[in-house]
């Protein structure tokens, strides 16, 4: 595939009409929200797609632009989905992947920031305040390599073995090859990730073979790179090998409101499925938002 994303609905519409062996869709709608559940079941089918073997769930939600992102049926089903990927009990660790002195690489941080964190609350207090039974959450943002000279898969290994979750959700900014994917797509995958990778500037995996815990990646596309663009738009080989459309990435220019209301979006989601009992209402209070 002559294209760069990192969302396998993308890839998988590509290929769809081979209906290649051991990839399985389907599209479902929940609250008003389509989603596509791929199903990754063998190494034919991971060929194939150009993902690992895992399941990848993809939400189209209406514009972050024109509609604000505090939209409790659709936070409701997001963290619906994400739930199913988690298992149901123990402590979650929950990661913010990214750079925030770059806007479209900020998404990871700024969710994590709306995750209400809870491994240091215990249960008798957190009854006593009316919260009833939190689920131990942690949150970490571990930065970027050229900032801390650490490895992000390092940094997550290392605290995971210290925190002992059952589970890690990582958040990330996404590469599409669609413009109308940008802000618009959620996906959430068990398979892990690899940062960068949209990018073309892939790090070291998070996944469930480095960190030893199942890990949950969550993300909402916030580029596209020239090179993808140019060729999804007019099939021009030639023009797609020019050297300046391999180094350019194109944002949104709403991007600063798209990151903002991306982050929201997940951070509350990510909330929904870990403390389905707490509205969204009662998650902002508590976060500070």
């Amino acid at each position: 595939m002559d294209f760069r994303t990192d969302l396998a609905l993308e890839r998988h519409e590509v290929i769809k009409a081979d209906s290649p062996e051991g990839v399985v869709s389907e599209t479902f709608e929940k609250n008003g929200i389509t989603f596509t559940k791929i199903k990754v079941t063998n190494e034919s089918g991971a060929e194939s797609l150009g993902k690992p073997v895992g399941t990848y769930i993809t939400a189209e939600i209406p514009s972050l632009v024109t509609r604000s992102p505090v939209d409790e049926e659709i936070i409701e089903a997001i963290g619906e989905e994400l739930r199913s990927l988690l298992p149901k009990e123990g402590t979650v660790l929950a990661v913010g992947l990214g750079n925030t002195d770059i806007t479209p690489d900020a998404v990871g941080p700024e969710s994590i920031s709306m995750v209400l964190a809870t491994r240091h609350i215990s249960a008798e207090l957190s009854e006593s305040v009316g919260l009833g039974d939190l689920r131990p959450v942690a949150g970490f943002t571990p930065g970027v390599l050229g900032k801390t000279g650490v490895e992000t898969a390092e940094s997550v290994k290392g605290l995971a073995e210290t925190v002992k979750p059952c589970a890690v959700i990582v958040v990330d900014a996404l590469a599409a090859r669609r413009l109308k994917r940008l802000g618009n797509t959620v996906q959430m995958s068990d398979t892990g990730i690899t940062p960068g990778s949209g990018v073309g500037n892939a790090r070291a995996a998070i996944n469930k073979e480095s960190i030893g815990v199942p890990v949950i990646s969550m993300g909402i596309p916030t580029v596209v790179d020239a090179q993808t663009l140019v060729n999804d738009l007019t099939d021009d080989t030639k023009e797609i090998s020019r050297e300046e459309n391999k180094r350019m990435i194109i944002t949104p220019r709403e991007i600063d409101l798209v990151v903002e209301r991306a982050s929201r979006i997940i951070g509350l989601s990510i909330n929904k499925a870990l403390q389905p009992h707490l509205s969204v209402d009662e998650v902002m209070m508590l976060v500070g938002n």
